[in-house]
């Protein structure tokens, strides 16, 4: 079980060939949600290739799966994977 003040995190994992807009189509999936993410890392591949790492706390599983299915709709996007996190409770 979890209080509040220890909440879930959401994690997605965004690839895609490296394009100038998809950041912010990306980003935009969580505005349009009234959410900020929590975490957010891009890289560049040497191939290319553009890998985003957003972490959205204290998101349910369905609001989850919903957010990566509109991520998965994305033009360009080649592969949406996600997961989560529980942090551990403090004593």
């Amino acid at each position: 079980m979890f209080t509040s003040d220890c909440l879930p995190i959401a994690c997605f994992s965004v690839h895609a060939p490296a394009d100038p807009g998809l950041m912010p189509r990306v980003l935009q999936q969580f505005a349009k949600r009234g959410l900020t993410p929590s975490r957010w890392h891009s890289s560049v591949g040497g191939r290319g290739d553009l890998a985003i790492d957003v972490e959205m706390a204290g998101l349910d599983a369905e609001a989850a799966e919903r957010l990566a299915a509109g991520l998965r709709q994305i033009a360009h996007v080649e592969l949406v994977v996600t997961c989560e996190k529980h942090p551990e409770l403090s004593t």
